[in-house]
Parts: C-alpha cells; structure tokens; sequence
C-alpha cells in the first residue's frame, strides 16, 4: 500500500468487517457472539452494511454537547454514499434490530436520515441496518447550519461532523491489516483536534477547488488537499478498495480542522467541475 493513502487509512480509523467491530466503548467483539444473528427482511442480503445503534446515539450526544460551541443553530442527520459504481442508492432501507427490539428508519432521497433515541435498543447495543451490502456504501455525520448558499459550507459545521463521524464509527473499511493494526488507537474526536486530519469530507459534485474565507482573509487549499491525495499518489488504484473514496474521489477535500486561527465561521466555498 503507497505510504499517503496508508497515512489517510490510519488517519481516520477506518473499521474493520462488522464481526470483530467491538460493541460499544470498552466491551470486546467477543461480547456480541451471545447476541443472534442479525438478519433483515431481504433474504439475499447476507453480508449487510451495519452500524453499532450505541456509538450512532453516542455521536448525537457528542453533537447535543458541543452544538452551542462549534455549531448553534445547526441540525443533524446522517448520510449514506456509494462506496461502488455499482451501488443502488435508490430506496434504501434501514432497520434498527436488537435481541427484542425491530423498528424502521425512514430515509430521505437525498440518503440523509434521523436516527430515533430509544434506550430499549441503546440497551440491547442494536444494530443499523440498511439493505445494502458491506462495503457498498460509506456513512458520514452532516451537520448543516441554516442560511448558508449552496456550495458553501460552515468550517464549525464541518469539525462537528467530524467529531460525531469519529465518535459514531461511521467510517467503512474491509478487515484489511491496516485497519486491524491502527482501529483501536485512531478512533475517537480527539482525532479532529489535529492540526491536518485526513478526515475525508465529501462533495455534493465533482470539485475544482475549496476556498477557506474569514473576513478578508482567504485561502484556497493547495491540490494534494482534494481528491484524497491522488495527485501526488501514483499507486492510489491498488489503495482505493481498502478506502471508502474509492468511488467519490472527485468529491473529496480534507480540512485544517485544528488550525484555531481559522474561526468556526470560516466559510468552506466549494467551486465544483461543472456548474449546474
């Protein structure tokens, strides 16, 4: 594997295959063995795409806390992106399934959704389930602040998604070695405080260029900053199946999410390829 995609790899703790993903803070993956199998209502799905219910809500309370801080005034969903070309993103659905508990989550068509607390399946350490399988598609946290045009973004919004990506283990990985070796010692917010963390966000359309803009000072981020490195990155084709880019590549930016000289209300202006 080429020594930046590695570093993007570590950087973000991907995850490994959802049989040895541990169940919640401190319980080991052993601890889930006792649980049933999970399975959902379409009986060719064998392999699904799951979440842990318990790190999802620990994200949303990760975000109740910091909101006033980084975002006020901002929402949260969460968002589900193809991870092949050939990945239907058309009406998916997802279940939240415990050893008790069964209910749906309805999804937008944007793929955005609001996941519903409930301490019965916070309990039983349920499972999100979308009909789709491992490795089809990726997650990310999206926080959005009200009134913002479109193709600009929030930098506070944009920490916060981190911290609840981080926090919420929303990053899909296979069970490569990389992700074996660094899981356990990259998860986390405290990720997001690094000066550079390669967090990978993801544009609504192809990009040409992000602009950092903070009164009158501007910044437009240098190109190994987009396209997770791909210029700068010849053996990136063997990489993109162990990183969740791998079909969104023209999308992606990483941000100075640490660097506290540029404020919350920085805003993130994506220019894309093509304007609609």
């Amino acid at each position: 594997m080429s020594h930046r995609l590695l570093m993007a790899v570590m950087s973000v703790g991907l995850q490994l295959s959802t049989a040895s993903v541990l169940a919640a803070d401190g319980v080991p993956a052993n601890a889930q063995r006792s649980l049933p199998e999970v399975t959902i209502s379409a009986p060719v799905n064998r392999d699904p795409v799951e979440k842990s219910y318990r790190k999802m809500i620990s994200g949303m309370q990760l975000f109740d806390r910091e909101l006033a801080a980084l975002a006020p005034g901002a929402t949260l969903t969460f968002k589900l992106l193809p991870r092949r070309r050939d990945t239907d993103m058309n009406a998916i659905a997802i279940e939240v399934l415990g050893r008790n508990i069964d209910f749906t989550v309805p999804v937008a068509p944007d793929n955005t959704f609001a996941l519903p607390r409930n301490q019965q399946a916070f309990d039983e350490d349920a499972q999100v389930i979308p009909n789709r399988k491992a490795l089809s598609m990726t997650w990310r946290a999206e926080v959005r602040s009200p009134g913002l045009p479109p193709g600009v973004r929030r930098l506070g919004d944009l920490r916060l998604e981190c911290r609840v990506g981080m926090t919420s283990g929303l990053v899909s990985n296979s069970s490569h070695l990389v992700g074996r070796m660094v899981r356990s010692v990259l998860s986390g917010p405290s990720y997001c405080d690094r000066a550079e963390p390669l967090y990978l966000f993801f544009a609504d359309k192809p990009l040409f260029s992000v602009t950092l803009a903070a009164g009158e000072r501007h910044k437009t981020l240098a190109i190994d900053k987009l396209y997770a490195s791909a210029s700068d990155d010849p053996g990136l084709k063997d990489d993109l199946p162990y990183c969740d880019c791998e079909v969104l590549l023209d999308r992606t930016y990483t941000l100075p999410l640490g660097d506290k000289s540029w404020p919350d209300d920085t805003r993130v202006e994506l220019e894309y390829m093509e304007d609609d």
